[in-house]
């Protein structure tokens, strides 16, 4: 279980289309990996998927701490795999992309070590399930060409952002629900709105009969009144994205009865704090969603060992590996459907990379 070797690359890949969402837009997947090997020669990979537009979080930054990481690694035994974590933290404060990353190797290469798959740290069985698509800001055609074609592969859970522009944003929600009919569908504002206006759109769905099974982070992240209020008013599920990155985070959200639903990412919190609010937001009655940043398909079936452990999320979308091209695009836990089965996996998360 000893650190020989660490090694941290930067890596690109282009998308399928820019993901554009009301704070920012991605044009390429441009994330830093980790590759850490062990003694007996098990190797572990990590991924930190840096969203500067959202976090604030650069690639820089993020490659250099987990090269200063790296070196401090090398010769260190990772036998207790949680202690190493806690004590490394201290290299990532305020980039939690990293800590994912250092998180993600770490834990896979123990797994493997003892070869076992990673969604038996977080559970007895590995759960099946699907995970939504989404729509991302854009044009009202290219919006009607995304949800015939994922339609027609067969996905019924639709992700719409919104945020930019509210006219376009009316028109594209009822797109999706006169294209996708027996479709449920989510709204994610990425900070956009303020309570009024968002309690105003929501008004001008009813009135057209449509009601979102979701609302995510529709006010900016620190405004916990607004999102109370929405919560109290809108008449549907209110979840927290940007406004919880935290275990302190979720407890402000439960104290203050801000949301009704908390979505839980890596490159928020890490791994091993992201478990704790999953437990803490489940013993309060808070929902549950599985969500990713632009994510390869390293950490996007990492987060799936994770969901499929911990089981009975109520929203999924881990689905950006279909909007990436090329080889980090590509595991074999997820159909054309969106549908992941990581039982199968016999040894950690079960890819390796080419670095």
């Amino acid at each position: 279980m000893i650190i020989t070797k660490a090694d941290v690359k930067v890596v690109k890949a282009p998308l399928v289309s820019p993901f554009r969402i009301s704070s920012g837009q991605h044009d390429e997947l441009q994330n830093v990996f980790l590759r850490i090997k062990l003694c007996s020669g098990v190797e572990g990979f990590g991924e930190a998927a840096v969203a500067t537009h959202i976090t604030g979080e650069t690639v820089p930054v993020t490659l250099l701490n987990l090269k200063e990481a790296s070196r401090a690694l090398k010769g260190r035994d990772i036998s207790d795999y949680r202690v190493i974590c806690q004590e490394f933290r201290s290299f990532f404060k305020n980039n939690h992309a990293a800590l994912a990353a250092f998180e993600m190797a770490v834990l896979d290469a123990w797994c493997r070590s003892q070869k076992m798959p990673l969604w038996k740290l977080f559970g007895k069985r590995a759960q099946r399930f699907s995970t939504d698509i989404t729509i991302v800001i854009g044009t009202l055609k290219e919006a009607e060409e995304g949800v015939r074609d994922f339609y027609k592969r067969g996905f019924r859970v639709f992700k719409i952002k919104i945020g930019r522009d509210e006219g376009e944003d009316l028109l594209r929600v009822k797109a999706v629900a006169r294209l996708a009919p027996r479709a449920k569908i989510i709204l994610d504002a990425n900070q956009a709105y303020d309570s009024r206006r968002m309690l105003e759109f929501l008004s001008m769905l009813r009135s057209v009969h449509i009601v979102p099974q979701l609302l995510e982070q529709p006010v900016p992240r620190d405004d916990w009144e607004g999102l109370a209020e929405l919560t109290r008013e809108s008449g549907i599920l209110v979840c927290a994205d940007e406004s919880v990155k935290s275990l302190e985070d979720a407890r402000k959200a439960v104290g203050l009865q801000a949301v009704s639903a908390i979505n839980i990412k890596f490159m928020k919190s890490g791994i091993l704090e992201a478990e704790e609010i999953v437990r803490f937001a489940r013993s309060h009655g808070i929902k549950l969603m599985m969500g990713a940043m632009m994510e390869s398909a390293l950490s996007i079936t990492a987060a799936a060992h994770f969901t499929a452990g911990l089981g009975d999320f109520d929203f999924v979308d881990l689905d950006t590996t279909f909007f990436i091209k090329g080889p980090f695009s590509r595991t074999p836990v997820i159909d054309k459907r969106g549908y992941f089965d990581v039982s199968k996996e016999t040894s950690g998360i079960g890819l390796k990379i080419k670095m």
